[in-house]
């Protein structure tokens, strides 16, 4: 007797009860035996209770409540709009915040958590990944993508954490310890610290630990692997900001350059936004596309070979000739292009950051909001020039510098002056031994038209692994998205399922060859993700189907 794709055979005690269940349906046993045997399940519920018990000097525990199957509370939806539909099972919902403590300022710090844990448990352990600066708490349930069940709803107990501080800022980046456990030092104590409740409620321990994330959760995942090697069996890394710091600076480098290109509003401030108009986005798009998308042997609106595609597009054919105004680009925004695209550099030309690829998901609204926003005046809402100066200001700059902003930014010194921070916060290691040994297993997937995190980095990082490893694929797999934007969006497939791979990779020892994608902006699409340095080529057949590409290698 088995449960779905992602359960190993069913406990003793499971089994025990569907076959009571079926007894008393035939008659063979009394209805008092199966009645016995649903008052211990419901004791089950009673335990969740009882862990308030587990607090103690290092741990406050202020909710530990059984919650019947159902919807997310309104509040948790309107955090998460997209998981406004998802209904989750009956679970046993704890909260509390680890080793709390009054640090810098009298501020109230300590790691903030919550854990569901489900009634009908497959053995499986999550810890999902945060975002951003972290700061708060998301739902504990495990988020995938649309279209797909959480790892709640699929019988994972998961747990989630506010990164050792709470607040949308960097302000939490003037104490030491607040900024040790952003960086690394909170994920391995809530980590174990989820599976010592796990063991206390279910009275076993979880058979399988695994960590998902994206952006900055993506980054807290490649961290776990190089800094807790032995903690998960599988780890899931999406769009990771894994040189976060130096990602910072090429953010400060793009904010700097859409500036001087930028119209002036009535104070003499750059209007952001309109550096470039929708109109400007579209008409590179549309260059790239016609440039590459029939690189990898189907024009689709998707850019596959994204390698070639570096070397058939160049955006001076966007710029205008001698009297034209319209589409095409003038020579400073065809400047400012190959600027953002070539990544930031200090005066002797020595890189900061990676460069970027030419990909078709430039002229969508995820893209947009990171680098442009969408403010009509001088005061900025892009995440680069809001939430990329703040972090830049307060957290990656040793000592914090308040006034300083992109124009003024010093990229000759920016290395040093983020040097601290790197040496806590970036997960540019690889050095996988322990990790390894224990068997674990990393899938990291990137969209191509990432705004923020650029895709030329992690494969910069992965090339490394190679020469290291000479063959990491048998351990570790990088998938890369066309079109995709920060974590999901874009002219993409961007809806697939890389827990389904970690867990058939870890436990059935199934490596995932290719992982099956689609999205709304190709309806009744199907593509393959291939594990690079492979890409999803066309082979003939019916274009819709992922079932007609072959990954092939890229030259």
């Amino acid at each position: 007797m088995t449960d779905s794709y992602l359960h190993r055979p069913m406990s003793r005690a499971r089994r025990i009860v569907g076959v009571f269940a079926m007894a008393a349906a035939l008659g063979v046993v009394a209805p008092r035996a199966l009645a016995n045997m649903q008052n211990s399940v419901k004791g089950v519920a009673a335990n969740c209770r009882r862990l308030v018990a587990a607090a103690n000097d290092h741990l406050v525990i202020s909710v530990a409540h059984w919650q019947k199957a159902g919807p997310l509370p309104a509040g948790a939806a309107r955090m998460m709009p997209m998981l406004a539909q998802v209904r989750l099972p009956a679970n046993c919902l704890v909260r509390g915040v680890l080793d709390p403590r009054v640090g810098v300022g009298g501020v109230k710090y300590g790691l903030g958590f919550e854990l569901r844990m489900p009634a009908k448990w497959n053995g499986r352990f999550l810890f999902q990944g945060g975002g951003g600066l972290d700061g708060f708490i998301a739902p504990a349930i495990g988020f995938v993508a649309p279209g797909y069940k959480p790892a709640l709803s699929r019988g994972f107990a998961v747990i989630s954490s506010d990164g050792g501080h709470e607040g949308f800022t960097a302000a939490f980046a003037a104490d030491q310890q607040a900024r040790l456990d952003y960086a690394y030092a909170g994920l391995g104590p809530v980590a174990r610290l989820g599976k010592r409740l796990i063991k206390r409620y279910y009275g076993r321990p979880a058979r399988d630990s695994y960590f998902y994330g994206c952006s900055n959760g993506g980054r807290e995942a490649m961290m776990v692997a190089e800094r807790f090697p032995t903690l998960f069996n599988g780890v899931v890394a999406g769009d990771p900001g894994f040189n976060l710091a130096r990602a910072a600076i090429a953010e400060m480098w793009n904010v700097k350059h859409l500036e001087a290109i930028a119209p002036k509003d009535s104070h003499g401030r750059p209007i952001l936004s309109e550096a470039f108009t929708s109109a400007d986005l579209q008409l590179v798009s549309h260059a790239v596309l016609k440039a590459c998308d029939d690189l990898d042997g189907l024009r689709d609106g998707m850019i596959n070979n994204f390698t070639a595609c570096q070397k058939a597009f160049n955006p001076k054919v966007l710029l205008c000739k001698r009297g034209a105004r319209a589409h095409c680009l003038s020579k400073a925004k065809v400047r400012t292009l190959e600027a953002i695209f070539g990544g930031p550099h200090d005066s002797a030309g020595h890189p900061l950051y990676a460069s970027w690829p030419y990909d078709a998901g430039i002229d969508t609204m995820g893209w947009r909001l990171w680098k442009l926003g969408t403010s009509r005046t001088g005061m900025p809402n892009s995440l680069d020039a809001t939430l990329g100066v703040d972090a830049m200001r307060y957290y990656f700059m040793t000592p914090p510098d308040p006034r300083m902003t992109p124009a003024t930014f010093n990229f000759n010194r920016a290395l040093q002056a983020t040097r601290q921070t790197r040496a806590i916060n970036d997960a540019t290691g690889t050095f996988f031994s322990s990790f390894i040994a224990h068997g674990g297993k990393l899938i990291i997937y990137q969209g191509l038209s990432d705004p923020v995190f650029s895709p030329n980095a992690i494969i910069g990082w992965y090339r490394k692994l190679i020469a290291q490893y000479h063959r990491p694929q048998r351990w570790a797999r990088l998938f890369l998205v066309p079109g995709m934007n920060h974590c999901f969006g874009g002219p993409a497939t961007d809806e697939f399922d890389p827990l389904r791979a970690i867990v058939r990779w870890s436990e059935d020892k199934k490596p995932p060859a290719r992982m099956i994608a689609h999205g709304p902006a190709f309806p009744g699409v199907t593509r393959p993700l291939c594990p690079y340095p492979r890409y999803a080529r066309y082979e003939g057949g019916n274009p819709k189907s992922a079932k007609s590409f072959a990954c092939v290698k890229s030259s």
